[in-house]
């Protein structure tokens, strides 16, 4: 089965999630550009660039591609907690982007599992 991932609200979320990490970033101290801020924008671009490569391939390989997007976004969460830690962002701010990280990792095990 083949899916439009335009039409997927995983996709559409980790788009949300890819925007405010990017801007994000950009409050960042300079020092951090080949750092903290280049893994975090890679990160957040793997996740719904995953979703996109393994949309249009079988189920089996779509789930594949969709854990690997998975575990991106766990690695992007604890850059988050780092860079909060380091002061680099409020609390609130990663709060508020570790909720959406959260609800994108319940989405898409959940979705997997449809996938089985």
């Amino acid at each position: 089965m083949r899916h439009n991932f335009k039409n997927l609200k995983i996709w559409i979320l980790s788009m949300e999630i890819t925007s405010d990490i990017h801007k994000l970033c950009l409050t960042f101290p300079k020092t951090e550009v080949y750092g903290l801020i280049s893994q975090m924008n890679r990160c957040a671009v793997s996740m719904p660039s995953n979703i996109v490569e393994g949309s249009n391939r079988s189920n089996k390989h779509f789930q594949h591609y969709l854990n690997i997007s998975l575990g991106s976004s766990f690695e992007l969460q604890t850059q988050l907690l780092i860079a909060c830690q380091n002061e680099y962002l409020s609390k609130e701010k990663t709060e508020e982007i570790e909720n959406k990280i959260i609800e994108f990792q319940k989405m898409t095990t959940g979705f997997i599992s449809k996938l089985d």
